[in-house]
């Protein structure tokens, strides 16, 4: 015997195979069929419904949801793992390249994927203070001395100033006086 609930999971195939055939039966008659389009419909909406409560995903399992804790214990364990890894990497990368990230974007995202992944493991959101704060302890520990220097901005040699300036300023005068120069002479071009 069946649980009560059977005819509720088996609905959403039983209408999809009704609508295939009545789109079969629909293309060869070339006509519409009012049961037809109502069973599809009726899936569309169920569907649309499923995907509303979050059920279109989980297999049709109910209604509720359940919610994992997260293990910071866990994660808290598996997390140096992570961090051994990148300081090994880090190891082939030279002391004064640390500041340059293209010289070990690669280890850090490896390193970055590996703390995200321990926090999924650990039924853990990604990124939280937790993790959050195992990153910045790295970070202080290979980038100290870091600093982002301040770009000062300065005007160009005034021989590539004027350039620029000059050029747009004559470019304009030209175009004007071949408009006006094509204008007057309309009769002739024309």
């Amino acid at each position: 015997m069946e649980a009560p609930g059977c005819c509720r999971r088996h609905l959403p195939v039983l209408l999809l195979w009704a609508s295939f055939l009545c789109v079969g039966f629909l293309s060869l008659l070339g006509s519409m069929n009012f049961s037809c389009l109502i069973s599809s419909a009726a899936f569309t909406l169920y569907v649309n419904g499923l995907m509303a409560l979050g059920l279109a995903g989980e297999g049709l399992a109910g209604a509720h949801q359940q919610t994992k804790v997260c293990n910071e214990s866990l994660m808290l364990e598996k997390l140096p793992a992570c961090g051994k890894f990148f300081e090994e990497m880090m190891k082939k990368v030279d002391s004064k390249k640390w500041c340059n990230l293209t010289e070990f974007i690669m280890y850090y995202d490896i390193f970055t994927q590996c703390t995200e992944h321990e926090a999924f493991y650990a039924s853990c959101f990604w990124p939280n203070p937790l993790v959050e704060g195992f990153i910045t302890r790295i970070h202080k520990q290979f980038f100290s001395n870091c600093t982002s220097e301040e770009v000062l901005w300065e005007d160009p040699p005034d021989e590539i100033l004027i350039t620029l300036i000059l050029i747009p300023v004559m470019l304009t005068c030209a175009m004007i006086t071949l408009v006006v120069w094509c204008s007057k002479r309309s009769d002739i071009l024309a």
